[in-house]
């Protein structure tokens, strides 16, 4: 059989670090690639759809944000098997109880750890979060779940594998080789935001549209073909619509960053691009002001949003930089103090070296004027 492995769509997260209409695309970009997900299981023929815990970003969520997702789910004819993780866990008279109260027939909430006959002879085993953090392993309860003539066994659960630090939950402990002490074909999780393959049969399929900037592989769902005593042929889809991107960029001029940017530019589609950009290297003054002019007037009016990360990025004033402003007098007495400033060092040197950019920007504006 083929199935739909997903996870970790946090419906209703907030961004709060962005702008609203950054943030308005975002929130609308999880609700759509639910239909994605749906168009990709009728495409391939899937008829299960497994969403591996957190499928709401918190146990709270607003009634527009569950009536959106099951009205986005119901548009489909796959069936869906919605699993609480740590940021929705289950409990009484909580948010799976308002789903339950909206949701159609094709759409089923796993809040008990009790295994489903999904097709004939193929168990679907849950291990629903009750809690934030679990000091238990959630799936150990796999092994004694009774499966009678099974011929495929799917067990599909929230938590660590191992410990990812600050990017994962270090909570929700779960056995490396559960898949193989529970006679588990397949064993689909959550909680890790990147595909990631933890043996033959054991898989995160990270959230279907990126939420952070990162270094794994997020925006994807998992196409999962399941058969009776062989390894699942699983294969990832892209599903995501905008890409998280950091770079470190090592410049010493404006040719070498004008070459960057327009590499940049070509690779990707600055529309649906939230860039994070770190600028490193020593250059003149003139270039450093030329280069982060190009990404406040040029690059960031392209990509949905733009961090800039300039504090490595070191201008020292060129003997035409010093020229040009001591053309003025005073002003060339002023630039030719803070530059002394920047060159011996101390405490005062970034301070002295925003100064000096400033004057050589408002100078520059002055004399274009």
């Amino acid at each position: 059989m083929k199935l739909i492995h997903t996870a970790d769509w946090q419906l209703g997260k907030p961004y709060g670090r962005f702008d609203p209409e950054v943030r308005a695309a975002l929130s609308e970009a999880r609700f759509d690639v639910i239909d994605a997900i749906g168009k990709e299981a009728a495409l391939h023929g899937a008829d299960h759809v497994l969403v591996a815990g957190d499928v709401f970003d918190t146990e709270g969520p607003e009634d527009r944000t569950i009536v959106q997702a099951i009205s986005r789910m119901e548009r489909h004819a796959c069936r869906w098997w919605l699993l609480p993780g740590n940021h929705d866990f289950a409990r009484n008279g909580g948010l799976w109880d308002r789903v339950r109260q909206r949701a159609g027939a094709g759409i089923t909430v796993l809040s008990e750890a009790q295994p489903h006959e999904i097709e004939p002879d193929v168990w679907l085993l849950p291990a629903p979060l009750t809690h934030r953090h679990n000091l238990d392993d959630p799936t150990e309860r796999f092994d004694s779940m009774d499966t009678s003539g099974a011929r495929i066994r799917i067990g599909l659960a929230h938590g660590s594998i191992r410990d990812f630090g600050t990017q994962g939950e270090t909570k929700n402990q779960i056995a490396p080789d559960r898949a193989r002490r529970s006679s588990l074909d397949y064993l689909a999780l959550g909680d890790w935001h990147g595909t990631l393959n933890i043996d033959a049969h054991t898989w995160y399929a990270g959230t279907p549209e990126t939420d952070r900037f990162q270094r794994d592989d997020p925006g994807h769902v998992l196409l999962v073909d399941v058969q009776e005593g062989r390894e699942p042929f699983v294969t990832q889809i892209r599903t995501g619509r905008f890409q998280w991107i950091r770079r470190t960029w090592m410049v010493n001029d404006q040719a070498g960053f004008d070459a960057e940017c327009s590499q940049l530019l070509a690779s990707i589609d600055p529309p649906s691009t939230l860039l994070e950009l770190s600028l490193a290297g020593i250059t003149s003054l003139t270039d450093r002001v030329g280069m982060l002019g190009r990404l406040e007037n040029d690059v960031g009016h392209r990509v949905r949003y733009l961090d800039v990360r300039s504090a490595d990025l070191v201008g020292r004033p060129s003997e035409d930089d010093l020229a040009s402003l001591s053309v003025e007098g005073m002003l060339g007495v002023a630039a030719a103090k803070l530059s002394a400033l920047v060159e011996t060092g101390g405490p005062d040197v970034s301070v002295a070296k925003r100064a000096l950019e400033r004057l050589f920007v408002e100078y520059s504006r002055e004399d274009r004027a």
